[in-house]
Order: structure tokens, then sequence, then C-alpha cells
């Protein structure tokens, strides 16, 4: 997705308007008088909103324009559903149906092809999810969505999982000073629980190379099967700390089988 891009759609996007809190009350009760140029009005000075949004999608190969204009339809979704009696903040009521609309978007253009039923009860459960938030205010339980649409719990976590975007095991999701942390550093390693993977490459002495500390990181990360972050918490210091010890130690490892 394009970065930085100033004009989306043919909106100059370094114009927006940006209106004020008293600006946004009276517009929105011209809105629920029925005034459709107000509405317009609204609908520009929360473009903005859109633009936060789909930042969030950066990694995404869609389009930026393509995904401006969904996210657009997100955010009039949810100024003709705002309940102004609420109490909630608008941006804080939109922002899920923006996000909403936009993984639909990318769900339905997924290259993966799910059956038609798993997506009809997926599509159930995120609508229910989405009216049950609305409703009482908090994210409900998946009972809760279980009860609403009269599913089981069970094909609704299946259908959900099934329509879900795939993500990249190099997909970045943390960095510290200058170490990137990635998905695959949070994934168990359970292949290499296997005693005979020691025994073939000959790591026991390799290990002995190793200080104390990357000693019990290698041996909790790839002989237990953790992830960075378990072991992390298990001996008391930071993920990126994990990451940058996990690296110097293996480098040293290689470094001896390869003598």
């Amino acid at each position: 997705m394009a970065q930085g891009k100033v004009e989306i759609c043919g909106v100059n996007t370094s114009r927006l308007p940006l209106l004020k809190a008293e600006e946004k009350e009276k517009l929105f009760r011209q809105i629920e008088a029925g005034d459709a140029k107000a509405r317009e009005t609204y609908i520009e000075g929360n473009l903005r909103l859109v633009l936060s949004v789909i930042k969030r999608f950066s990694s995404s190969s869609e389009n930026v324009d393509d995904l401006f204009q969904i996210g657009c339809v997100g955010l009039i979704k949810a100024i003709d559903n705002f309940d102004s009696s609420l109490n909630v903040k608008f941006s804080t009521y939109a922002v899920p149906m923006i996000i909403g609309e936009i993984r639909r978007f990318l769900r339905d253009n997924s290259q993966l092809r799910v059956s038609r039923s798993l997506k009809d009860t997926a599509y159930k459960a995120i609508y229910a999810r989405e009216s049950l938030t609305r409703r009482n205010l908090k994210e409900p339980s998946i009972e809760e969505v279980s009860a609403e649409i009269g599913v089981s719990k069970e094909d609704i976590a299946y259908a959900l999982d099934a329509v879900q975007s795939p993500m990249s095991l190099y997909e970045p999701i943390f960095t510290d000073g200058g170490d990137t942390l990635y998905v695959m550093d949070q994934i168990s390693d359970k292949k290499n629980k296997e005693e005979t993977w020691v025994e073939h490459l000959s790591l026991s002495e390799a290990m002995k190379k190793l200080n104390p500390r990357e000693h019990e990181i290698i041996s909790l990360r790839f002989f237990e099967g953790k992830t960075q972050m378990e072991v992390a918490e298990s001996i008391g210091i930071s993920q990126a700390q994990v990451s940058r010890l996990e690296k110097n130690a293996l480098r040293t490892m290689r470094t001896y089988l390869s003598a």
C-alpha cells in the first residue's frame, strides 16, 4: 500500500477539514433533523478518521484508493447508525465500523477459497458482534454471539478462522533499538523438541560455547518449544533482549559447527 500519499480518490488529504467538538454536535443535530448538506459536511470532517484507520492495513497489497473508499462506506454507515444519546464519542463508535468494513472487503477479495456456508456463518457472527457491542457498549463473548445467531461456539470459531487474511511469518510486530521482532519469533517450535535434531547437528558441543544466559534461552526456545515472549517472562528480561541474545547465540553455534 502506498505510504504518504497526499491525493486519494481525487481528495487532497492534506487539506481535509478538521471539525471542532461543538461543530460536530451542531452538525449531528442537523443530520438527525434530515439535513443532507450537514451530513455531507460531517462526512468530509471525519475523513481523517478513515485515513488513520487505513494506516493499520499498510501491509495489505490492496490499492490505497480502494481501502479509502471502503473505509468511507464504513464511516457513512457509522454516521447513519450512530445514537448520540448513548454518551459515546463518535470516533469510538466509528472506528470499529470502518475497520470491520475494510476487513470484510479484504476477506471477500482474498485469494484463499472459503466455502459460502463458512463465509455466511462468519459474517453473521461479525454482524452479531458489532450489534451486541453497540447494544451493550462492550465486546461480547463468543457465548453471547453463539446465542445471538443460534450457531455453536465451535462452528463460529472455525468460520471466523477460515475467513482471516493470511499473515506472513516475516510480518514485523515490534521494533526496539533497531532489532525487529517478527511473527515467526512468536511461534513455538515443536519440531525441534526432538532429541534426534540435537544429535544430528552435534549441537550439544556447540552449546558449550555459549554463556549461561544464552544457553538457557536456546534450551527454552528450541528444546522446550517456548516462544520468545514465554522465554522473556520465564527469565525476567524483555522480549527484545531475548531476540538479541538468541541471534548472538545462534551465530556463535553456526560458527562452531561450520569450523
